[in-house]
């Protein structure tokens, strides 16, 4: 069992195969790749590429919880995403500015630059830059559907070769994912007091629309899976009911899958069916071209 605290209060746990080497053969790991820069510092993302059955897709992993992106060594990741790469994905493990320092919609234009930054070096890491998807939980999720959302076609007039490219994605995966952060702010009535503790969420109420993806879905959209527990009392399912239900009404290939009793936080058998969703879903929309 492998579990990871993605940041703020969302863990997970996968089942994987236990006594793994640090680096399994079939798997090269780039550790600490520079997407950006901002205020002197590095951004900066993992790459897990599989070397016997790559299949030429790529899917971005969205570090944050909470808005939180925590640095760990990425060797200690790469059991979380061997589903995916035993299937042939390669993975992208991308790091944003991270709350309290940086701010939402700092850490959308980030994970924006890394689409941006993946689909120019798309040759180098051996994927298709027209193959992107993109997945995370909590405030992960919420980062990726705004990927799936509220992208662009780039700044063919950019200084900046990498602005020049679009931050567009093919596939969405959103688990326990917040979707209107019009609700959850600190300006904002009846908001859960539990927010009081993400620094990210002092955000003012007038600008909260800018980030929510349910503010922005339009018939364009990236296909999109919403994993979400009907008991979640920290981001209520009835955020991925919501967003379902405006991706529905445009036409937007989606689907919600609601696990019964569970939190903001999978173990045991619902972890191995979300991470068996998410697999499936990326094979459906991904996998070839």
């Amino acid at each position: 069992m492998h579990c990871l605290r993605t940041g703020g209060a969302f863990l997970i746990c996968l089942a994987v195969a236990s006594g793994l080497p640090a680096q399994e053969e079939d798997v090269k790991i780039q550790a600490d790749v520079v997407y950006g820069h901002k205020f002197g510092l590095a951004l900066t993302l993992d790459v897990f590429q599989p070397q016997t059955n790559a299949n030429g897709a790529g899917v971005l992993f969205m570090v944050s919880g909470g808005w939180y992106s925590n640095w760990q060594p990425p060797e200690k990741m790469q059991g979380m995403f061997k589903p995916l790469t035993d299937k042939g994905f390669t993975v992208f493990a991308v790091r944003h500015g991270s709350s309290p320092k940086f701010g939402i919609p700092e850490a959308v234009e980030d994970v924006r630059r890394a689409v941006r930054y993946i689909r120019v070096n798309a040759e180098r890491f051996g994927v298709d830059p027209q193959r992107l998807g993109v997945y995370g939980y909590s405030a992960g999720g919420h980062l990726s559907l705004m990927l799936g959302t509220a992208s662009d076609e780039g700044n063919p007039r950019a200084d900046d070769l990498v602005l020049q490219a679009g931050n567009r994605v093919q596939a969405v995966v959103a688990v326990v994912a917040p979707t209107d952060l019009r609700i959850m702010v600190r300006q904002a009535p009846d908001r859960l007091p539990a927010y009081d503790r993400f620094p990210a969420l002092d955000l003012p109420l007038d600008e909260a629309a800018g980030v929510s993806p349910l503010v922005h879905v339009t018939a364009d959209d990236a296909p999109t899976l919403l994993i979400a527990g009907d008991a979640d009392d920290l981001v209520p399912v009835k955020h991925s009911r919501d967003i379902q239900a405006a991706f529905q009404a445009q036409g937007v290939p989606s689907q919600l899958v609601e696990i019964a009793g569970a939190g903001h936080g999978f173990r045991g058998e619902d972890a191995a069916r979300a991470t068996s969703e998410l697999v499936a879903w990326f094979e459906k929309h991904l996998a070839t071209p």
